[in-house]
């Protein structure tokens, strides 16, 4: 009797990580999805574009976890820059690094606060440290990307740099929050 009970949860924990794969790779899809589909570019600088496709890895996140985000992160990132035909390398860190710094952020904060209010502190810090992060790697990677000096791209941050970060990251955080409590019932059926 405790061989097939031991087998059963074997198998029950096989398929329950099954279907949570599944699941973020739906996630996944749905963000490449998106991001071919929404893209809205910022007017002071139309090279810089809206999409809201981290709303599905932000909602990976607080469903699955900050480490199953930054995993949806990567493969969406790699897929975006790739595949896709996006910005090779430098696009796979930049995009990496900005919203692999949200999910890390923000899920480890809503792991440990599942309520509301957590979840309004842990989108509000994930939108802050991503602006954060993309405002360094701008000046950092931008002027290489861009074939342009740093100083071009410092005159760009306060103005333009900032706030389409603080916009991107802001609107797909309020999406995120206002859309959560819905799907998560679907990702964890």
């Amino acid at each position: 009797m405790k061989d097939s009970q031991k087998s059963n949860n074997t198998v029950r924990g096989q398929s329950q990580r099954t279907a949570k794969l599944v699941k973020m790779a739906m996630l996944a899809a749905i963000s490449l999805a998106l991001v071919l589909i929404v893209r809205i570019p910022f007017p002071p600088a139309p090279f810089l574009v809206y999409d809201p496709a981290d709303v599905p890895i932000f909602i990976g996140t607080f469903a699955f976890g900050p480490m199953a985000g930054f995993m949806i992160t990567a493969a969406v990132s790699f897929i975006q820059a790739f595949p896709l035909g996006g910005d090779g390398p430098i696009g796979f860190c930049m995009h990496l690094f900005a919203t692999g710094s949200f999910v890390l952020v923000a899920g480890f904060l809503y792991q440990k606060n599942k309520t509301r209010k957590g979840a309004i502190l842990a989108l509000f810090s994930g939108a802050l440290i991503m602006t954060v992060t993309m405002l360094l790697w701008n000046i950092l990677i931008t002027p290489i990307y861009m074939g342009v000096p740093r100083d071009v791209v410092m005159g760009m941050i306060v103005p333009i740099v900032l706030p389409f970060n603080l916009l991107k990251s802001g609107i797909n955080a309020v999406i995120t929050f206002v859309t959560y409590k819905s799907i998560a019932k679907f990702l964890h059926r």
